[in-house]
């Protein structure tokens, strides 16, 4: 199955298209993209004040505010330092990089700009991974509401961190094709003991969400992962955040393959069948055609 990236290429490449170019001496060129990702995501890539050498990336989330609550900023400024600027309006976080004083780690930084959106997503599983390490119990839920009508759940307990998805299968065929795939989830522990514990439960949310306002219906799945200090350690921390918060993506994405795949069998299988009607079909029989003269006897 592909992974999909965490980071977003489009700004990667962008920004190293712009450090080489400055180090070769070209002229800077104005820039002014607008990018959309996963999860309602919106990246603005521009130039301040029409200074061509300053180049500002800002980062629009519909639910940032329910990740300051988790330490959001703490682990932007963390991660980014003296690169954050003042927030272009109508977005939660700007970076600025200058063209005109490039660091010798250039190429380090274009990357860490193209995961910004992963930080800001890590700082809940961060917190909670953290609790767990120390042993808290009791901490309130995180609850984040990453996609209209969908939520992600974080909760930490002395020997594991509980992660539930709530997901939205826009078709019916969506959810059979779902199943199987979690099932072949479920499935990969076996050949990995390592690997977390992966639940899925259809319309009813899980036990973790009883007595809460998790949505029901038959359009509603609920994936849950239950992460381990092994994955929660500070040694591999990072790519279990790295998977985790693209999981929902990785989902659909794989249902929506997996319907294109089937669609293209179906076309095939179509074609064969219209070939071998055609090659049963009877030839027409060639029979001659006789035409009557009529001869007039003149006498």
């Amino acid at each position: 199955m592909i992974l999909l990236e965490i980071n977003n290429r489009i700004i990667e490449e962008t920004l190293l298209v712009k450090y080489r170019n400055a180090q070769a001496g070209l002229k800077p060129e104005s820039i002014d993209i607008r990018i959309a990702d996963f999860d309602g995501v919106l990246y603005h890539i521009s130039n301040v004040n029409g200074d061509k050498t300053k180049v500002r990336i800002s980062i629009s989330l519909k639910f940032y505010k329910q990740l300051q609550e988790h330490g959001a900023d703490e682990l932007l400024k963390r991660e980014y330092g003296s690169l954050l600027t003042d927030t272009e309006e109508g977005y939660n976080v700007s970076v600025l990089i200058n063209l005109e004083e490039i660091p010798e780690d250039w190429e380090q930084i274009a990357k860490r700009i193209g995961l910004l959106k992963r930080n800001c997503f890590a700082s809940v599983f961060e917190k909670y991974f953290d609790f767990q390490e120390q042993g808290e119990e009791g901490q309130k839920r995180a609850v984040i509401n990453y996609r209209n009508d969908e939520t992600l759940y974080v909760e930490a307990k002395p020997d594991r961190v509980t992660v539930v998805f709530s997901t939205i299968f826009r078709d019916e065929d969506d959810v059979i094709i779902g199943k199987v795939f979690m099932q072949e989830l479920r499935e990969g522990r076996r050949a990995s003991h390592t690997a977390p514990q992966v639940l899925f439960s259809h319309r009813e949310p899980p036990l973790e969400l009883a007595n809460t306002d998790a949505r029901v219906g038959d359009n509603i799945g609920y994936v849950t992962f239950v992460l381990f200090p092994r994955h929660t350690n500070k040694e591999t921390r990072d790519n279990t955040i790295n998977l985790i918060h693209m999981f929902r993506d990785y989902l659909h994405y794989h249902i929506k393959c997996s319907k294109a795949y089937i669609h293209s069998r179906m076309r095939a299988k179509t074609s064969d069948f219209l070939k071998v009607l055609n090659r049963a079909r009877p030839e027409p029989k060639n029979t001659e055609k006789k035409t009557i003269t009529l001869v007039k006897n003149i006498a």
